[in-house]
Order: structure tokens, then C-alpha cells, then sequence
């Protein structure tokens, strides 16, 4: 028997949780997306089919940019446009989305909702209402890309052609901002690797909107903010900030003696470091690549694993577990080994609950990458001994760190994927995009515990 009041309720209990709605938003991106690319107009051949519509759908929506197909050639203008607004609307953000869907509908999230809005997009004691702060990211967020696609306009336009030179640097500036990779050049931007120009305006795009909306906010408010009272960045920008700049040199540093005699050998010196450090900057979550992947010394594919997994900052474009998660895991490991009872950096103090939300982040993601792979290698190498598929499963492992951390690139294996095989991707990808955590608070609800059990210590290491 229907029952209006019980349906209600649900409908309530729904679309007032944020996460919940995040997800269903998303949900409902992707399939919007997915119904778009089959139709006949979005393809320059055959229109696309259900599995290749949808996984190109959700690498865009979720702004990872692993692709079956070369999108330059493949898709058609209306098809192209249809991919790059869902790389917009995605790059915005899960939040941001969720808020949004919330005041139009105006409604108020929950306390729990509010508090992993104010997590997300607002740090330690500001005041800032969520109206404010979505105003605040679409009108950053435009106007960024309109000044990096400005500036590859007046780059490229003398050889492309002013009428051409446009459209693609539009598309790539937005590409670039919302860390989603995707290329309208067969290549990526290897035909511009030597370019200092092309790479500096893509690199400072990824960067920035890699370090989340909070930090620029942080940024803006602190060094161009008429009150100087204000003296220093707040602890997770100033950490966030760090970190990047700490992987950002290492990855250009690794990749350089790595590859110096194998992908960088056919670089002036120059060439050599600006190739580095471009593939350093978008190896954490922005996908594109100057250098060929497949040719890479396994030691440097390993290494972009780690960088890949570790992602961009909080509150950003960019996926991964983020830089802060890390760099507190990290922060506790040197404190506890210093014989510190209280993990601590710039001189102030990390909360318990930032800690345990880090390791909680880490260990619910390593156990999704490790499904995956498991699904991945029954998917392609099912049957097969370890003799037939020698190198193979470092390959698909760069696959699903590549899609669990919305990166986008790879070694050349996505194309040669078999349908189950899209499948696992796809689903990885949009795991990776919400968050195992936003996930699992979703589908899990809300308990205040009335009492605690007795503490006791185990043994450890």
C-alpha cells in the first residue's frame, strides 16, 4: 500500500544530506552526459555505444581523462562541447553542487552537512555563508580560466590561426583549471613540451585549481586585502601550500634522473627540466602529458602512482586523498618518532580528529584500489599465467591509481580495455571523485552513542 507520508519522508531524508545528494547529483551528470554522447550528432562516425558513452561521460564529469578515444577526432563540435561542460560543471566540485541543488530548493542541510560544508569550503573560525562562498568559487573559478585561455589564445594563435586558435584555448584552459587532462591533441601537449609559455599557463592553471578554493580565498584575503593586521595564511593553507611545493620539486627532481637518458633524451637541457617539472605538476591530478607514458622506466610509473594516490588539496578540482591527509599521517609519524605525545608543524597543534579522519581516508582508499585491481587483473588477464602477462599488471595498477585519483593518464592501455574492464574503471572513477568517505557517510546513518566500552591497549609493530 503507498504510503505518501513514508515516501515523503524519504524524499526529505534524502535531499537533506549533502553527501546523499552528491552522489545523486553526480549520478544524474553522468547520465545526462552519457545520453548526449550516444546521440549521432556527438560522434563524426558511428555514434557511440552505452559502455564507451558512459565511461567517457564519467572520466569528464568526475575530471579524470582516461579516454577510449581521441576526442580531437572522435567526437564531433556539438560532442566536444557536451564533454567540456561536463568537465565544468564536475570541476566545480561535489559541495559545491550539493549546496547549490540545497538553496534552490531552500532547504537547510543537517548539522553534519553543515559541518562538512564548513570543512570543506570555509576554515577555522570564518563566517562566511554558503551564498557568499559559491559566488566567491564560480566567480574565481571564471575568471581564472578566461585569463589562462586568454593567454594560450595570444600563444598560439600566430601559428594556429586567430579564427582557430580560440576554441581549443578555451577548452584546454578549462581543462587545465578543473584538472580533468582532457586534450583536443591527439598527443596531449607533447607538440608543445620546449614551449616555456604553454607549459607555464597550463602548469599555474592545474596548480591553482589544485590547491582548492579555501587556499586561494586564504591567499586573496591575507597578501591582497587592504587590512594588514592580518599576519599569516591559516594552518591548512600554509600546509597545503607546502606540500605542494614539496612534491611538486621532488617529482620534477625524480623525473629528471629517472628519465634523462630515456623519454627527456631527445630534449635540450632546458627542454629536459621544463618537461619535468610540467609532467610533475600534472601527474598529481591533472592528466595531461609531454612526455610518453608507455615508454617511462617502471621506477618513474611507480613513483607517479604515489604521486597520483596522494591527488590534490581539499576543497579542489583535483581528486586523490589529498595532500593535507598525507602530510598529517606524515606529521604524526615524525612526532611520534621525536617522542612527541601531539603531532605539531608550524608551531601549532593537529587535532585528533584531523588524524583519524586522515588514516580513515588512506585505509578506505587503498582497500577500494585493492578490489579494483583484483577486478581489473580477473577482467583482462583472467586465465592467463603470470609468464603470459609479464608487465601487464604494473600497467593496469597505473590504470586504477590513474582513475581512483582522477588523473587521467596512462600507459596506453585504456583503449585495449574489454567492457567489464570499462566498467571497473568507471565505477573507480566515480568513487574516486566523491570520496570513499563521502561514500560511506551517505550510506551510512548518523549514531550519537549513549556509552563507551572500557579502553585497552594492543600491541602494535
Amino acid at each position: 500500500m503507498h504510503n505518501p507520508r513514508l515516501h515523503k519522508s524519504f524524499a526529505f531524508h534524502l535531499l537533506n544530506s549533502p553527501t546523499r545528494l552528491s552522489i545523486l547529483g553526480f549520478a544524474l551528470l553522468i547520465a545526462t552526459g552519457t545520453a548526449l554522447l550516444m546521440l549521432p550528432a556527438s560522434s563524426v562516425n558511428a555514434p557511440l555505444g552505452f559502455i564507451d558513452a558512459l565511461f567517457m561521460s564519467t572520466s569528464a564529469s568526475c575530471v579524470t581523462g582516461l579516454s577510449i578515444m581521441d576526442i580531437g577526432t572522435g567526437l564531433s563540435h556539438f560532442g566536444q562541447l557536451v564533454l567540456l561542460s561536463l568537465i565544468q560543471v564536475g570541476g566545480l566540485g561535489i559541495l559545491t553542487i550539493s549546496t547549490l541543488l540545497l538553496m534552490m530548493m531552500k532547504g537547510r542541510p543537517t548539522l553534519s552537512g553543515q559541518a562538512i560544508i564548513k570543512d570543506t569550503f570555509t576554515y577555522g573560525e570564518g563566517k562566511q555563508t554558503v551564498s557568499s562562498v559559491l559566488k566567491a568559487i564560480f566567480i574565481t573559478a571564471f575568471s581564472i580560466e578566461a585569463v589562462g585561455a586568454l593567454v594560450l589564445y595570444l600563444r598560439t594563435a600566430p601559428q594556429a590561426g586567430w579564427h582557430q586558435a580560440g576554441y581549443p584555448a578555451v577548452f584546454h584552459a578549462i581543462s587545465a583549471f578543473c584538472n580533468a587532462g582532457f586534450s583536443l591533441y591527439a598527443d596531449s601537449f607533447a607538440g608543445f613540451r620546449e614551449d616555456w609559455v604553454v607549459n607555464g599557463v597550463l602548469s599555474l592553471l592545474i596548480i591553482i585549481g589544485g590547491i582548492g578554493f579555501v587556499v586561494i580565498a586564504d591567499v586573496k584575503s591575507r597578501f591582497l586585502s587592504r587590512n594588514r593586521k592580518i599576519a599569516r595564511l591559516s594552518l591548512h593553507s600554509r600546509l597545503a601550500l607546502t606540500a605542494s611545493g614539496i612534491l611538486i620539486l621532488l617529482g620534477t627532481l625524480a623525473i629528471l634522473f629517472m628519465e634523462w637518458d630515456n623519454t627527456l633524451a631527445p630534449l635540450s637541457i632546458p627542454g629536459r627540466v621544463l618537461a619535468a617539472l610540467f609532467q610533475s605538476v600534472s601527474a598529481r591530478t591533472a592528466g595531461f602529458n609531454t612526455l610518453n607514458m608507455g615508454h617511462m622506466a617502471n621506477e618513474t610509473l611507480f613513483m607517479l602512482c604515489i604521486f597520483m594516490f596522494i591527488g590534490a588539496c581539499p576543497g579542489s578540482c583535483g581528486g586523490g586523498v589529498k595532500t593535507t591527509t598525507v602530510a598529517g599521517l606524515m606529521i604524526q609519524g615524525l612526532s611520534r618518532m621525536r617522542g612527541l605525545s601531539h603531532p605539531r608543524i608550524f608551531k601549532r597543534t593537529l587535532t585528533e580528529a584531523s588524524i583519524s579522519k586522515a588514516t580513515s581516508v588512506v585505509m578506505v582508499s587503498m582497500a577500494v584500489i585493492t578490489v579494483a585491481i583484483m577486478a581489473l587483473m580477473m577482467s583482462e588477464l583472467g586465465g592467463l599465467s603470470h609468464a603470459q602477462t609479464r608487465g601487464r599488471f604494473l600497467e593496469l595498477f597505473f590504470e586504477v591509481i590513474s582513475a581512483f585519483g582522477t588523473v587521467g593518464l596512462s600507459t596506453g592501455v585504456t583503449g585495449t580495455l574489454s567492457p567489464m574492464g570499462r566498467i571497473t574503471i568507471v565505477i573507480l572513477m566515480f568513487i574516486g571523485r566523491l570520496g570513499p568517505m563521502v561514500i560511506g557517510l551517505a550510506v551510512s546513518r548518523e549514531r550519537i552513542s549513549r556509552f563507551h566500552y572500557a579502553e585497552e591497549n594492543i600491541m602494535i609493530g
